[in-house]
């Protein structure tokens, strides 16, 4: 296959043909910020269309198993294990979402972990903004990953 057509700047997938499958991992965290009268509704079960906690944990993982669908230079992984908590920080008045997604592949799963907890998040709006439009999402990011060719990282706080 020629790829002399391919230029710097030019969208293209990286080639990751040479690399060896290893055991990757990657969590990421976001946040909901909720309003009095959100918390009100998800702590009153006032939301008609379910749990918007459970709602937005099996959102996440569907989410992660389709992040090469969403960002278009993502390639398609065959994950090993996605695993979304949800919880309800009441005294911060807000939602945690942490994804944690695994593999055994040529390149990592940062965007699956984050993909996760993005669309988690998203799914919290959703379910709640019949009581509040004023929610925000905030701090989609990678909190750790592991495998690799660079190996281990983890946010320092």
């Amino acid at each position: 296959m020629d790829l002399t057509h391919f230029k710097e700047g030019k969208p293209h997938m990286v080639d990751v043909t040479e690399k060896p499958a290893t055991l990757r991992t990657a969590t990421a965290e976001a946040f909901v910020e909720l309003t009095e009268e959100a918390l009100a509704a998800l702590e009153g079960g006032g939301v008609g269309k379910g749990d918007p906690l459970a709602v937005a944990q099996l959102a996440g993982i569907m989410a992660a198993k389709k992040t090469a669908d969403l960002i278009p230079l993502c390639h398609p992984l065959p994950l090993t294990g996605v695993e979304v908590r949800v919880a309800l920080e009441r005294e911060k008045g807000r939602v945690r979402i942490e994804a944690t997604v695994r593999t055994k592949a040529e390149t990592g799963v940062e965007m699956e972990a984050l993909t996760a907890c993005a669309v988690a998040a998203l799914t919290v709006y959703d379910m709640l903004k019949a009581a509040s439009k004023g929610l925000v999402i905030s701090q989609v990011r990678l909190l750790h990953k592991a495998g690799g060719k660079s190996g281990e990282w983890r946010r320092g706080e």
